[in-house]
Order: structure tokens, then C-alpha cells, then sequence
């Protein structure tokens, strides 16, 4: 499973990175007013900065919600690195210009997807990446984390290229979770990546075994 950060900020993204875990980025524009980024010129400047970080996919995503200004945006962004994935929304124009982008090689992330039935419509239309939301599911009192393994069971069925990107992660759980239920990617804030490091019984064991050095060396 491959670990992206769901993140704008250039310090966390290197954190990440000096991991030696990291495989890509994923962002969306409210990512980039939370790092005060605004203005077409300098957002197309910040994705550079984050591709010169990490050797990995960055999903950029674009504004437009029309078939035209999707198309126009997504071709703009992938021009910008190789490793650009253009982020499309989950609705019908949407749809229509990931199949477009898969008919002329540009990579595509569909995003703000909540079900099964948009899950096969994006494969469908070839896209690379699927993000399900599944914090946000889970905030309307239904199970992400079922939504996860029953998108990658019809995928294995069906033989869909398209990778199942787990996005609205909350929780090292859910990291974990998703790796149980056979998500190809997650996209995880760092605290949730970091998260998983502890456990007290680590904690413990290693306060032992300093003890017990020290006692032994003085």
C-alpha cells in the first residue's frame, strides 16, 4: 500500500519525505488557503516546490466544474511535471473529461467520491486514482471503511485498473484499516503517519532496555 500526504505544506511534505516512506502528495484547494496560497500564478508555483520534493504522483487538482474548463485546466496542470495527477471532481463533466484524459494520456485522481456506483463510473472512464471520502462518510453516521472493501471487491470482480485512493483519513486506525480492506493508496495528514509509530509498550520496552545499559555501564 502506498502512503501519500494529504497536505500543501512544504515543511510537512519533507518530513514526510526524510521518512523514507513517502510515495506521493495529494492536495485540493483548501489545502492551499490553509498554507495562505491564492492566485492561479502561485498555485502553479507551490506544485513545482512539492514535485521538487518528492519523486512521486501530486495530485493537483482543477476549479472548473464545466466539461471545457476541466479540460482546460487539467491539460495546464499536467504540463507542469511529469508526476502530475490531475484531481477531478466526481460528477458528470467530471466523468467526461477523465475519460477524455485517459484517451490522451493524463493521469487523473477522481475525488469527492461517496459510493459504490461513482467508483464504477470512474473506472469506467480509466481513471488512475479513486479518492472515497471515508472520514466524511463516517461523519454522517455510515462506514467508511465498508465503502473501501466493498470498491476494491468490485474492482478484483471486474479486473478496473483504477486504484483505490482512501482519502479523509482521521486516524492511524484508519491507515490500518484500509490496509486490511486492500486499499492500493492512503492519503493521510502527517499526524495520522506519525501516529503510527506509538505504542506504549514500545515506550516501555525501550525505557527498559536504557535502564538497564545504564546500569550495566555506569
Amino acid at each position: 500500500m502506498k502512503f501519500f500526504i494529504d497536505t500543501a505544506n512544504l515543511e510537512e511534505i519533507k518530513e514526510a519525505a526524510a521518512l523514507g516512506i513517502l510515495d506521493g502528495v495529494t492536495t485540493n484547494p483548501s489545502l492551499m488557503a490553509k498554507v495562505g496560497v491564492s492566485g492561479e500564478e502561485n498555485i502553479r508555483n507551490h506544485y513545482k516546490a512539492i514535485c521538487e520534493i518528492v519523486d512521486g504522483d501530486i495530485s493537483a487538482e482543477v476549479i472548473a466544474t464545466d466539461y471545457d474548463g476541466i479540460i482546460r485546466e487539467g491539460k495546464e496542470l499536467a504540463a507542469l511535471h511529469p508526476n502530475i495527477v490531475v484531481k477531478v471532481p466526481m460528477i458528470k463533466d467530471g466523468v467526461k473529461a477523465i475519460r477524455w484524459f485517459t484517451d490522451n494520456g493524463i493521469r487523473t485522481n477522481c475525488t469527492l467520491v461517496f459510493s459504490a456506483g461513482q467508483a464504477i463510473l470512474a473506472a469506467k472512464a480509466g481513471a488512475t486514482y479513486l479518492s472515497p471520502f471515508i472520514g466524511r462518510i463516517d461523519d454522517i453516521n455510515w462506514d467508511g471503511m465498508d465503502l473501501i472493501a466493498q470498491i476494491v471487491h468490485i474492482y478484483n470482480v471486474h479486473g478496473f485498473d483504477t486504484q483505490v485512493l482512501a482519502a479523509s483519513i482521521r486516524n492511524p486506525m484508519h491507515i490500518v484499516k484500509c490496509a486490511e480492506a486492500g486499499a492500493d493508496v492512503v492519503t493521510c495528514p502527517l499526524s495520522s503517519i506519525m501516529g503510527l509509530f506509538k505504542h506504549p509498550l514500545t515506550d516501555i520496552g525501550l525505557a527498559q532496555f536504557l535502564a538497564d545499559h545504564k546500569k550495566a555501564n555506569g
